[in-house]
């Protein structure tokens, strides 16, 4: 980023950086749970996409603004999570639930919208972001996510869109598989069958096995 004025540079620490750990997958898939139980193991921070203070807003942005506003809202909130995790891996892993690829695979979807297009636009932001050591890739069979939509206590309005809209779960499971194919820290995980503390242990593991952690 080095055609950038200085006031528009990341910040910069001198510390060391700890792990910057990603999980991602369509909603319902259990990533809020595995972020806890992984903030919990490996004694760090936990971080969602979108973090304050536009977590707080993204729902009058999603009902009020059209699509190319509400884009930009999307990555205003990831590029000031990048800054969150720049300072918070300093001195713990972060444990990211959404990330970039997230913002890019929904808005697409939602709107309809070729990720492509999306990617294009967000193209010249994206140097800006921290790459994560590795992005975990969460995925399940429908029928496996569909029950687990039935028994989750805060369904949000993303989760009802996935079975109330016509083919919005598939379009956003393309999407994930598109961007994930492009992305050079993604593993994929299958969750079928498996509990969270398993999951989390599997998670751990891969971890230790491309040498990122000492968990």
């Amino acid at each position: 980023m080095t055609a950038l004025p200085n006031s528009y540079q990341p910040r910069t620490y001198n510390g060391s950086e700890q792990p910057f750990i990603v999980l991602e997958g369509v909603s319902g898939i259990g990533k809020s749970t595995l972020a806890g139980l992984l903030t919990q193991q490996l004694r760090g921070t936990r971080l969602h996409t979108l973090p304050r203070p536009h977590n707080d807003w993204a729902k009058d942005v999603n009902r009020r603004l059209a699509p190319l506003p509400q884009l930009s809202f999307y990555l205003s909130g990831l590029l000031h999570s990048s800054d969150c995790v720049r300072m918070s891996r300093q001195v713990s892993p972060v444990i990211a639930d959404r990330y970039r690829s997230s913002v890019i695979a929904c808005h697409a979807a939602v709107h309809g919208i070729g990720i492509e297009h999306v990617h294009r636009l967000a193209t010249p932001f994206l140097p800006y972001l921290v790459q994560p050591t590795v992005t975990f890739y969460l995925r399940c069979s429908e029928e496996t996510l569909l029950a687990r939509l039935r028994t989750k206590s805060d369904v949000k309005q993303d989760d009802r869109e996935l079975i109330e809209v016509p083919g919005r779960l598939k379009q956003l499971w393309f999407n994930f598989e598109a961007v994930a194919a492009d992305d050079p820290t993604a593993v994929w995980i299958t969750t079928d069958g498996k509990t969270p503390d398993q999951l989390a242990h599997e998670i751990t593991q891969a971890l230790k096995t491309v040498g990122n952690t000492d968990a």
